[in-house]
């Protein structure tokens, strides 16, 4: 999961739609959750959702943006804050490891808080809801585990382009791939030992937070954040 910072506020909102445009060019076209990227049907998501917690429903910083499976998945939910590990507020690249066959799963080796936490927010907006997971199984209309495999696939495809033809244009080529998939963690774990093409990655996606990469594209905890 893309770690992500929204900035301030553009303006005060009476209206939490009219934040879409705001979020859009600052974050992306893509779901903040599953990574997908979404050309319709990307919703303003409340973290807080907006039903049982009215006084955030017009408050940017309870704003993120949210494919149709992820927000149907959280639904409304009241959650506190602190039991989730949330892409606005942490290093979530340090808690969630991405695999070959489209999973989403936790990091090996987190204290078992932080562990507790990385399942609770994968089973929040249902990243655990794949063909073969018992009672976790996907609706037809549920096509993210999907696109994860896709996207795995692909990205390693882009990794053999690189390594056949190490060229600025075929480099160019990979992040433009990216892009227009999304998944962002998928190409980012998939090209592990290469800086420069973290480096245009974390460049290209808009809004990703610098604050969680060293100089070396390795991931560093984030300030004010459990990780």
């Amino acid at each position: 999961m893309r770690p992500v910072e929204r900035g301030d506020a553009p303006q005060v909102f009476t209206n939490y739609r009219d934040a879409y445009p705001f979020l859009v060019q600052r974050l992306g076209d893509y779901c903040n959750y599953c990574e997908r990227q979404i050309e319709t049907h990307l919703a303003v998501e409340h973290v807080q959702p907006k039903s049982p917690v009215p006084a955030l429903r017009n408050e940017w910083s309870n704003f993120l943006l949210g494919c149709t499976n992820c927000n149907s998945s959280k639904g409304d939910t009241l959650v506190v804050l602190t039991d989730y590990l949330w892409p606005d507020s942490e290093n979530t690249m340090s808690v969630f490891s991405y695999s070959e066959g489209g999973l989403v799963d936790h990091q090996d080796g987190l204290a078992p808080p932080l562990k507790a936490k990385a399942l609770a927010t994968i089973t929040l907006v249902g990243l655990d809801k794949y063909p073969g997971n018992p009672g976790r199984e996907p609706t037809s209309a549920d096509v993210r585990w999907q696109r994860r495999l896709e996207a795995w696939q692909k990205a390693e495809w882009c990794q053999r382009l690189v390594a056949e033809n190490d060229t600025e244009q075929v480099r160019s080529l990979v992040i433009e791939v990216a892009k227009g998939r999304g998944m962002y963690s998928i190409f980012w774990t998939v090209f592990h030992g290469d800086a420069d093409i973290r480096k245009r990655l974390r460049e290209a996606f808009a809004g990703t937070s610098h604050a969680c990469f060293d100089a070396n594209e390795e991931l560093l905890p984030r300030p004010g954040g459990q990780i």
